[in-house]
């Protein structure tokens, strides 16, 4: 299997988790030292290394929004070697407020374990303002 084939494999499976909000698998497909980048300056932002921290700030936004916060993949799936570049739209609601917006999701896949993670978001401001909104 070719390096692109395993990663759109890899890339599939945890969308589909995702999309489930099937965490624990999900949670499985983290490397132990995974480098997850969260945009932004809210409370959820910067740099999470280990799947133990990863999974940390992933409960800690389904806590926030009363489990909510709803993944979907909108387009191909776009691979480059290791790299799969997934077009997204997420929502969540919380205390009164909500979010909706459109983001791209970057991985890269070393064998079948996620071992990086990239995050953007269409609209940082309003999503820093949502995580943060008091």
């Amino acid at each position: 299997m070719s390096n692109s084939t395993a990663t759109l494999a890899v890339a599939r499976r945890y969308v589909d988790a995702m999309s489930a909000k099937d965490f624990a698998t999900v949670a499985s497909m983290f490397a132990d030292d995974i480098v997850w980048h969260q945009p932004g300056s809210n409370r959820f932002s910067g740099t999470r290394r280990s799947a133990a921290a990863v999974n940390e700030m992933l409960g800690g936004q389904m806590g926030v929004t009363n489990g909510t916060l709803e993944i979907q993949v909108t387009g191909a799936l776009m691979v480059n070697g290791a790299l799969c570049a997934l077009p997204v739209h997420f929502s969540a609601k919380r205390d009164g407020a909500e979010m909706s917006m459109d983001g791209v999701d970057v991985l890269r896949v070393e064998g079948d374990k996620i071992v990086e993670v990239w995050l953007f978001s269409t609209d940082q401001q309003a999503e820093d303002a949502f995580w943060d909104a008091d």
